[in-house]
Formats: C-alpha cells, sequence, structure tokens
C-alpha cells in the first residue's frame, strides 16, 4: 500500500510596530494558509496588539529596553515556534499582504528540493502610483526568477535550515536576510526566487525624507555586510560599497579639493549626468535619477556605520515611516 504523503506543518511570523489596518489586512490574509501565525510586536501604540489577539494569533511584545531590529523580532517568533516546530515558516512584514497560491507555490519548490531553504516570490507595492518613491521600490522588488543569493523580509523558508544556523543576527539593523542567505548558502542549502505572485507591500513612502532615510539605511546594510561578513571565497556587498565611495564620496571631494588648485576640477561633477544617462535605458529616468542621487544617502549610512564601529557605539534602526 502506497503512504499517503504528509501534509507539511507551516506557521507563520509576522512582526510590525503600529501597523494598524496594515497588519489587519495581513494577518487576515494569514488565516486558512497556515497553521498558527505568531505576531511580534515592537512597542505598538495603535492597538495592533489587540488587534493580532482578535485574529487568533500568539502575540510576543518584545522587550523594547532593548534597541529593536527586526532580526530580533524574527527571531522571538521563531522561538516561540521552537516547542512544536513546522516543516516551514512564512515571515511576512506587518504592512504586507500575502497573495492567494503563493504558499501552495513555494510549499511545492521546498518540498521538490530537499536542499532549497528558502523560496521567495513577486512583492509588489499596492500603490506604486502614490508616489515616485513608492514605483522605485515596486521596480526593486523585481528581482530575477531562479536561484538567488538573498531574499527580503517576507518568505517561505525550511524551519529545520533556519534553526540550524540559529536564525537571524539580532545585531543587524537592516540587510538581515541577505546575511542569513549567506549563512545558508555557506552549509549547504539554496536560496529560490521563483515566479509567483507572493505579497503586496505598503511602502507608504510620499516624501523626499522618507526615502533619504531609507536609503541611508541601505547603505549602512552594505557597509556593515561587507565589514564583517564578506570573505574572498564569499564576497558580500564589496561592489555595492565601492560604489558608495565612488560616486558618493570620491566624485565629490574631488570637485571641491581639486578646484582648490584648478577650478577645471569642479568638471568631474559631469560624471553625473553622464551615469545617469548611462542608465537610462535600463530603469528609465526616474530610476537612473534616483539611483545616482541615492549614492549620497547611501554614504551617509555607510559613514554612520564606521564612525559608529570606531567608537563602538550600540546600533540603532534608521526608521523612514
Amino acid at each position: 500500500m502506497t503512504k499517503a504523503k504528509k501534509t507539511p506543518q507551516i506557521d507563520a511570523v509576522a512582526i510590525g510596530r503600529n501597523e494598524g489596518a496594515r497588519l489587519v489586512a495581513c494577518l487576515q490574509s494569514l488565516q486558512g494558509q497556515v497553521r498558527r501565525i505568531v505576531y511580534v510586536d515592537s512597542g505598538s501604540t495603535d492597538g495592533s496588539i489587540e488587534a493580532a489577539r482578535a485574529a487568533g494569533a500568539t502575540v510576543v511584545e518584545l522587550d523594547m529596553t532593548r534597541p529593536f531590529t527586526a532580526a530580533r523580532a524574527r527571531n522571538a517568533g521563531l522561538k516561540v515556534l521552537a516547542a512544536d516546530p513546522p516543516d516551514y515558516v512564512q515571515f511576512i512584514d506587518g504592512d504586507c499582504i500575502l497573495r492567494d497560491g503563493w504558499i501552495a507555490a513555494a510549499t511545492k519548490v521546498l518540498a521538490g528540493n530537499l536542499r532549497a531553504a528558502v523560496v521567495c516570490g513577486r512583492r509588489r507595492e499596492q500603490h506604486p502610483e502614490a508616489s515616485v518613491y513608492n514605483t522605485l521600490i515596486d521596480a526593486e522588488w523585481d528581482t530575477p526568477v531562479g536561484e538567488a543569493r538573498a531574499c527580503g523580509g517576507d518568505a517561505l523558508m525550511r524551519y529545520q535550515a533556519v534553526a540550524a544556523v540559529r536564525g537571524y543576527r539580532d545585531d543587524l539593523i537592516a540587510g538581515e536576510e541577505p546575511e542569513l542567505c549567506l549563512r545558508l548558502r555557506d552549509k549547504g542549502w539554496t536560496v529560490w526566487r521563483i515566479n509567483a505572485e507572493m505579497t503586496w507591500h505598503d511602502a507608504a513612502i510620499t516624501r523626499f525624507g522618507q526615502w533619504w532615510k531609507r536609503t541611508e539605511r541601505a547603505g549602512h546594510a552594505f557597509a556593515e555586510g561587507a565589514a564583517r561578513f564578506s570573505t574572498p571565497q564569499t564576497p558580500h556587498w564589496q561592489a555595492e560599497v565601492r560604489r558608495i565611495w565612488i560616486w558618493g564620496v570620491a566624485i565629490p571631494l574631488i570637485a571641491v579639493l581639486g578646484s582648490l588648485l584648478h577650478p577645471a576640477a569642479v568638471l568631474v561633477v559631469l560624471a553625473y549626468p553622464l551615469q545617469i544617462l548611462r542608465l537610462k535605458g535600463r530603469m528609465g529616468w526616474a530610476g537612473a535619477v534616483f539611483n545616482t542621487l541615492g549614492k549620497f544617502p547611501e554614504a551617509v549610512g555607510a559613514l554612520r556605520f564606521y564612525l559608529r564601529r570606531l567608537s563602538r557605539t550600540e546600533a540603532r534602526l534608521i526608521e523612514y515611516k
């Protein structure tokens, strides 16, 4: 007699703070998709905790006497799951909505590839038309399909694999998912991006200052990732940091300091419009402009990391919402 296939147990870990209606929609989208939902709250004051409990989620209130990181919140969720481990765990941010059909598509990949530890799909912005920043973020989520180096905050993961590498690094204020994937790949696991709709995301970035802070956080992540985790065998974000130094630091310094010797040195800034023209064919005008402009907040974030490292001070989240 043929053995019936065991239905995999799937749990979800959602994290958030003051997400309001977005959290309610997030938890509703998980209903019926997973066995249980763990919601980790990081100091909400908008009734998120009560809403999560009403939705049937197990609620973990993060200790806010310690600096918050999304990595620490996700690890707190994993700790709850350890008492009755699932086969797979769906990580999701509280400002996201799980798409219908995602769990089935992702589970199929994990079940058919026993070395696969992580599966992610297409995350889309709910309102890309709301601002140029939302439009750019929607394009940012559109990564290549196939074996990947990393995932984002939303992904279905094999619990056994994540637990074996002890989850996320609590001390990372950004870039914790690529670092986790780096350790998983080092252990022989693989990461996959599939052609399936995964989540709706609501960035709600409508102001330049929000975009600047978000990009600054990315610069901090690039610098920290390259400094702490890159090796000759597995380089990690070294190319990104080189671009930050060239476009965000070196060219402005050459222009300013060089002009003290000869006024013609300021012409070096023409590299920026030329870079925009070079990128325009691949990214469009908005993508090219903001990709080039973004090297300045990235440089601020990178310098913040290096200064923090020199002073040995604790990392603080760079928030844009």
